[in-house]
């Protein structure tokens, strides 16, 4: 009874060493467009609502956004995608021109009469 146990115990074991792992990846992206506190917590907020990712910090000195996600449920093109969406740049990806309309001023880019 006790080999028997402890073999059990071993597959168990096992098992849960080679369990899979959800891929993890930190990505730093650029989003020239951010220019006040307004902005990085519309970007923040409206990320962390997507499944897969699990962090998100806007750095509006450096305009840049690290975003930590779940390869298997989002990838980098969807997160550009998603800052985009929410009216800024991101990389090569341009603001979606209705939801950067609907900015505050204080967020829209200087030539566009926006800025602090």
């Amino acid at each position: 009874m006790k080999k028997l146990l402890f073999l059990l115990f071993a597959v168990f074991a096992f098992a849960a060493s080679h369990a899979q792992t959800k891929p993890m990846v930190t990505k730093k992206i650029s989003t020239p467009s951010v220019q006040c506190g307004m902005c990085k917590n519309k970007i923040e907020t409206y990320l962390k609502r997507y499944d897969g990712i699990s962090m998100v910090t806007v750095n509006v000195k450096k305009k840049e956004t690290t975003v930590k996600y779940i390869t298997d449920r989002i990838n980098e093109e969807e997160v550009k995608t998603a800052i985009a969406n929410a009216g800024y740049d991101a990389d090569d990806v341009s603001a979606n021109p209705e939801s950067y309309k609907k900015l505050p001023a204080c967020c829209k880019k200087p030539e566009d009469g926006g800025g602090m």
